[in-house]
């Protein structure tokens, strides 16, 4: 309890002290002189030291500029002071005690006894045996280069050609120990005898970039096509040995010579600069001046002719395309349908009204399906047609009649599809009830009609309404559907004897069953 008392009479004592009494206490308690470097800072024990708070030290150790790439160190998990994981938890008094006299070391490094491995850079093989000032010399130990080249720069045999990562091809245990693997680290692949040739005789000047990859570029002098064969060598040569010639015309040009092609001479075809530019395939690039067709007949002459023999055909319109000829077709000289002098003849339209379109009386009006009606034995021959796929099918007294009744041209789709264009002289309602005739009449006969005016309708006939004649509401002619108004006062304005007074709705009063008859509804 005492020793308390006396811990805050001090701390009431030390907090009462003006800043130069409190130097001059600084300067009475302090355990000694600071090294060379913390010098200036030795009258100003709050630059390195927090009264009362001794584990936010080190923050004030890191805190100064010449410290800032340790702090990093710490933050990153790098260097030797980020990696030690117990160096990394100590404060830094624990190994850099001051206070101990100006030429006191307070950096306790002994370099026999350092351990690399908690460094950036591990040393290994020849790097193990080297003395410390090898690489770290009168810069800090932190800013030693890791790049091979920032040692190694004079023994680069190869100028900075192959850039600084020496790595690739070197390791520490001997510079000449190469372990550089040409089909792993590059995007070129030593095959055949190119393993055996040296380095210089394709990296001429020690360069290693750009290096074309194309045969040509090495191999030119040894072209005896005088590029007559273009410059993709690899068609036929091999890097195992170059004058072993493997070239498979099916596989490697996609193009298989049967016949007489295989007695040819690869200058028959490849002409000028062989293989430079691709070859057409048809036939007829080749055989445009054995044509005897003039090209009436297209350009794929494989359709009749063979590689065996040029004057044998072997074609069948039946079984070689998908119009086989039929009827009067079967007589039909080639000519007769293949007249353009056109390379595509062999692929023209199919549809009759190709040929047809001056036989055509229909003015296409029926499309270009004609065997929808006709055949291939005669214009004229059983002629066929379904009236009921129209849009108009023959029901009733309509199946009956013949064609000519309603299409009095061969031009079929010109008739109207309304009742009343055909029947217009039928109409005794002379169109007061509009020209939908189908909505109370049939096919079946004119007087056969049925109408409900309660059910087809949104107006249903009731009281008085009921048993009128049509025409005493429909009065006049419609052109369209029928939009009567269903407001009383329409047809009885005549009868309104309060002239208007009370509106239009006269259900408020006036009812079906007789117009004196008044019921006021609210």
């Amino acid at each position: 309890m005492r020793r308390l008392s006396f811990v805050s009479l001090f701390l009431v004592f030390f907090m009462a002290l003006s800043p130069v009494q409190a130097g001059i206490l600084d300067a009475f308690l302090m355990p000694g002189p600071v090294v060379e470097a913390h010098a200036p800072f030795e009258d100003k024990c709050e630059s390195c030291h927090l009264d009362l708070e001794k584990e936010k030290q080190n923050l004030l150790c890191l805190d100064c500029h010449d410290h800032s790439n340790i702090a990093k160190d710490i933050k990153e998990n790098t260097g030797f002071h980020g990696l030690n994981k117990i160096v990394k938890s100590s404060p830094c008094k624990h190994c850099h005690t001051d206070h101990k006299g100006r030429d006191k070391n307070i950096v306790l490094l002994d370099q026999d006894s350092f351990n690399h491995d908690n460094t950036d850079f591990v040393l290994k093989g020849a790097h193990t045996h080297m003395v410390c000032a090898s690489c770290h010399g009168v810069k800090k130990y932190s800013e030693a280069p890791s790049l091979c080249i920032s040692c190694h720069e004079k023994d680069d045999t190869h100028k900075g050609n192959l850039g600084d990562r020496c790595g690739t091809c070197h390791n520490e245990n001997n510079w000449a120990d190469k372990k550089f693997d040409h089909d792993k680290d590059t995007k070129y692949p030593l095959k055949g005898k190119h393993v055996e040739v040296i380095c210089d005789l394709c990296h001429i000047g020690k360069k290693y970039k750009d290096i074309p990859k194309d045969c040509v570029a090495c191999h030119q002098i040894n072209d005896v096509h005088d590029k007559k064969n273009g410059t993709q060598c690899e068609t036929c040569h091999t890097s195992k040995k170059w004058d072993e010639i493997q070239f498979d015309h099916m596989r490697d040009a996609k193009y298989e010579l049967t016949g007489r092609h295989q007695q040819l001479n690869c200058i028959n075809c490849h002409k000028g600069s062989l293989y430079k530019d691709k070859l057409e395939t048809s036939c007829i690039s080749c055989h445009k001046n054995d044509d005897l067709h003039n090209g009436k007949n297209g350009n794929e002459c494989k359709s009749c002719h063979t590689t065996s023999k040029w004057n044998k055909s072997t074609f069948s319109h039946d079984k070689d395309t998908d119009f086989p000829l039929q009827g009067l077709h079967k007589d039909l000289v080639c000519e007769s349908c293949h007249k353009a002098q056109k390379n595509d003849q062999l692929k023209r339209d199919k549809k009759c009204i190709s040929c047809h379109h001056d036989d055509d009386v229909h003015k296409g009006q029926e499309g270009d399906t004609c065997s929808n009606c006709h055949n291939e034995k005669g214009w004229g021959n059983e002629v066929f047609f379904q009236h009921d796929i129209t849009k108009f099918p023959l029901i009733g007294f309509h199946a009956a009649l013949a064609c000519e009744e309603c299409h009095l041209s061969s031009e079929f789709q010109g008739v109207e599809l309304e009742c009343n264009s055909c029947h217009a002289p039928d109409d005794i309602h002379e169109k007061r009830l509009g020209v939908t005739c189908h909505t109370c009449h049939n096919p079946n006969g004119w007087v056969r009609w049925v109408f409900n005016h309660d059910i087809q309708t949104d107006y249903e006939l009731t009281g008085k309404h009921d048993g009128l004649d049509c025409h005493a509401c429909h009065r006049e002619p419609l052109e369209e559907k029928n939009k009567m108004s269903q407001s009383c006062v329409s047809c009885h304005r005549k009868d309104d004897e309060h002239e208007g007074r009370f509106g239009k709705d006269c259900v408020r009063c006036h009812n079906t069953e007789s117009f004196s008859d008044i019921t006021y509804r609210n």
